[in-house]
């Protein structure tokens, strides 16, 4: 039996830098599937899809809401050609009933210890059109490797340095913060995987930069500290989204290999100052994930928004507009407000205005977007802060004997220069 595993395209925001990172559904998806089963995966961002390669089912990995409509329009084609149709992911689960207007079966909830059951009524011409696990967790330790080995992984640069593989050590979140949907999807219960399970798999993986995709590290203080204990001895660099604010958990990070993390930046407050301060005065990048349009927004507050973020130093800075996903805290409200503009989805991308803000015009906000970027990457294009941290992460690589000196793309070898120019 041989699965067709798609990733379809989208939007990308259209001021960050044009790159591509492995995506991390498809391939822990993929580790659910028995081992007898052949996949063929196609990442649409960076590959031609190939509708008249033959496979038995179509399987749609859909994780963004601007990704929806693409994967719609893909399995209308491969339905129209006589093919059975499969969709999950998060976007899947965001968008179900939409989705099973396009789908022969839709699979809601986590693939462990379930996907079998969809293969064998696949098998036995017997598949469901749904197949709902919401809230039907697996067990962590069904969580297995994520299989990698259907990448092609050396399309995952940017100017020939190979962008970090992807791995999370825990699922759920116990927070409840007003844009997010991940209570939603996986629950306010923090589900940490095995320690002996997370270091196998990243002891496995050949790249030495990391992203840890975990929505929160800061969830357990005393899980916090025991995994970066238990990565120390691997060497290995990383980005994470925040952890714990606390002198010990800070520098277990930092001798574990934090290379930079992204740091939520709310308000101008001391307290985001410190956090930020505290982070650098180790070595720890921080990159600043910045939501424009919140009700205490107006142009002149993201104009001092935007001053704080040099005065803090920032390292880097993603400007995003706030964007009422479904399943969210922000949605309800402005839905109840009667504040959304339309769900025209793949519109959803962060960087355009699609509600009305409280102190702004559409205009205004979505004026007040660019003006966040340009000013803040006036003095210094976003390719060269992101060099600079590269720089930052070759040192602490050759500190500990990790770097290796050339990255392959495309079949030539390149490095960086201390200037963070590239060179061939």
């Amino acid at each position: 039996m041989k699965i067709k595993l798609i990733y379809p395209k989208w939007p990308k925001l259209k001021n960050q830098p044009e790159f591509n990172l492995p995506p991390h559904g498809p391939v822990v998806f993929a580790a659910a599937v028995r081992d007898d089963i052949e996949i063929s995966f196609c990442d649409e961002n960076i590959d031609q899809l190939d509708f008249n390669e033959n496979a038995d089912l179509i399987a749609l990995s859909v994780m963004l809401t601007c990704q929806i409509p693409r994967a719609w329009e893909i399995a209308d084609e491969y339905r129209a050609r006589g093919k059975k149709v499969i969709f999950g992911g998060i976007a899947t689960m965001l968008h179900v009933d939409e989705t099973m207007l396009h789908a022969d079966s839709v699979f809601v909830g986590e693939a462990e210890g379930h996907f079998d059951n969809v293969i064998s009524d696949f098998e036995n011409g017997k598949l469901k059109k749904l197949y709902d696990f919401y809230h039907d967790f697996p067990e962590t330790s069904l969580i297995g490797n994520a299989r990698r080995s259907i990448l092609n992984r050396e399309k995952y640069n940017f100017r020939g340095v190979q962008m970090v593989d992807l791995i999370h050590a825990s699922r759920g979140c116990r927070f409840n913060c007003f844009p997010c949907c991940t209570p939603y999807l996986g629950g306010r219960k923090f589900r940490p995987r095995p320690f002996d399970a997370v270091v196998a798999e990243i002891e496995s993986i050949e790249n030495n930069r990391l992203f840890i995709v975990d929505n929160s590290l800061a969830q357990d203080d005393e899980w916090e500290k025991a995994l970066f204990k238990a990565i120390t001895p691997l060497k290995k660099k990383w980005i994470s989204h925040p952890i714990k604010d606390d002198d010990e958990i800070l520098d277990l990070a930092a001798k574990a290999g934090c290379w930079y993390v992204y740091q939520a930046i709310v308000d101008t407050s001391d307290h985001i100052r410190n956090r930020v301060k505290r982070l650098k005065e180790r070595g720890i990048g921080v990159e600043g994930t910045i939501i424009l349009g919140t009700d205490d927004h107006d142009e002149d507050y993201i104009k001092r928004l935007v001053d704080f973020l040099f005065d803090i130093d920032l390292d880097l800075a993603e400007f995003t507009i706030l964007t009422p996903f479904p399943h969210t805290p922000i949605r309800a409200k402005l839905e109840k407000e009667n504040r959304i503009l339309h769900n025209d989805w793949i519109r959803y991308t962060a960087d355009e205005v699609v509600f009305k803000p409280a102190k702004m015009s559409v205009d205004s906000l979505q004026k007040m977007y660019e003006y966040a970027w340009d000013t803040f990457y006036s003095k210094m294009c976003k390719e060269i802060q992101m060099a600079k941290l590269f720089i930052k992460v070759i040192e602490k690589e050759k500190l500990d004997g990790t770097y290796k000196k050339y990255s392959v793309a495309g079949g030539r070898k390149r490095k960086l220069s201390k200037s963070g120019a590239e060179k061939i």
